[in-house]
């Protein structure tokens, strides 16, 4: 089978490159290049710089197959940092690697594979794809390594997505595939993954997202309490996120009492940002938008686990299906920081049953 597979330069994704072609595939390895390098400058992020495209060709030579770099900057820019930064300038706090993931690397490279008369699209992520043949849909599964698992960004995929997705690494641990990359002398073996996202230089996000704001937005504003009493004023909305404590300016003087407050809530339209106590944060409910149902769109209310974050304890919830593509959501116990703008993710077991962006 000819595969394409998306090279970052990094360990998972060699590793995907090279189990493939160990099973006989016929093996095309893609990069995507997502802005502009042609001055040499490196700083506008960690990953996907001429660096990390070294690396993936180098690997590529190394197992022996055919190398691209497919310049995507336009997609990029529209596709995810737009989306950040209108976010952000939103009162919202984005996921912009779930959008990378479902509108950048599937479907823009699924069009792609096809120019390269492929079948498959392959990644380095940590998850799984199995097939139901009792309902007839594809089913996307946690990867093994709970660690390391990625399903969460992955909730958007369509049922033709999956169907032409592959996980490589999704069935091992993640030591267990540095371990294959030393044994294959993958150059890229011993290379540390990256933790941030990865078009922000130094994780200033506020920085960038001021940078690239329009001159009518990021105006400045108040900071009140529960209450709507002004504690202090801020340099705009797009400097917080729900649940954020530090970096609000304010101290007993300003009305707190001294007592810790967090971000609480984000009014953009009239520049409010809310604080108050973190027995505040708790919420039970929610509801969901752009909803993707990776199973059939449950008629009735369905128990699962849910996700609120990447890092984020799956809790026990009830989910409800309330229109075309919504859904609302009932903790069993009260949950921290609800941020409007993040996923949650739908499982039950191990399979993401589907996903959406809180409202």
């Amino acid at each position: 089978m000819r595969i394409v597979v998306a090279m970052s330069g990094g360990v998972d994704s060699s590793v995907a490159a090279a189990l493939l072609a160990e099973q006989g595939h016929e093996v095309i390895g893609v990069s995507m290049q997502l802005y502009d390098q042609t001055d040499g400058n490196r700083t506008f992020g960690s990953c996907c710089t001429l660096d990390d495209l070294h690396d993936a060709r180098r690997v590529a030579a190394a197992l022996d197959i055919p190398h691209y770099i497919l310049n995507f900057e336009r997609q990029f820019d529209e596709q995810v940092v737009s989306n950040f930064v209108h976010e952000y300038a939103s009162g919202r706090t984005p996921l912009p690697c779930a959008h990378c993931n479902s509108d950048l690397k599937f479907s823009t490279l699924l069009e792609r594979a096809c120019g390269f008369g492929a079948d498959r699209v392959a990644t380095g992520h940590y998850a799984r794809v199995d097939y139901d043949a009792a309902t007839g849909r594809y089913v996307l599964r946690r990867g093994v390594d709970a660690t390391k698992d990625q399903s969460y960004f992955l909730f958007s995929l369509t049922q033709e997505q999956l169907a032409r997705a592959v996980f490589p690494v999704g069935d091992r641990p993640k030591e267990a595939v540095r371990d294959y990359a030393r044994r294959r002398k993958l150059p890229v073996a011993d290379k540390p993954d990256s933790q941030e996202i990865c078009f922000i230089p130094d994780h200033d996000y506020a920085k960038f997202v001021t940078a690239h704001l329009p001159p009518a937005a990021g105006a400045p504003g108040r900071i009140v309490d529960e209450g709507g009493r002004v504690l202090g004023r801020h340099d705009g909305v797009h400097r917080f996120t729900v649940g954020q404590r530090k970096g609000l300016g304010l101290s007993g003087s300003s009305g707190t009492g001294g007592a810790p407050v967090y971000v609480l809530a984000l009014d953009a339209a009239d520049q409010r940002v809310v604080v108050g106590p973190k027995s505040s944060l708790e919420r039970t409910t929610l509801t969901a938008s752009a909803v993707n149902w990776m199973r059939r769109e449950p008629a009735d209310p369905l128990r699962v686990t849910a996700q609120i974050r990447h890092r984020h304890v799956p809790a026990s919830a009830t989910v409800r299906s309330i229109e075309p593509r919504r859904a609302s959501l009932i903790f069993d116990a009260p949950q921290i920081a609800v941020t409007p703008g993040q996923a949650v993710v739908f499982y039950q077991d191990d399979v993401v049953v589907g996903g959406g962006w809180i409202d």
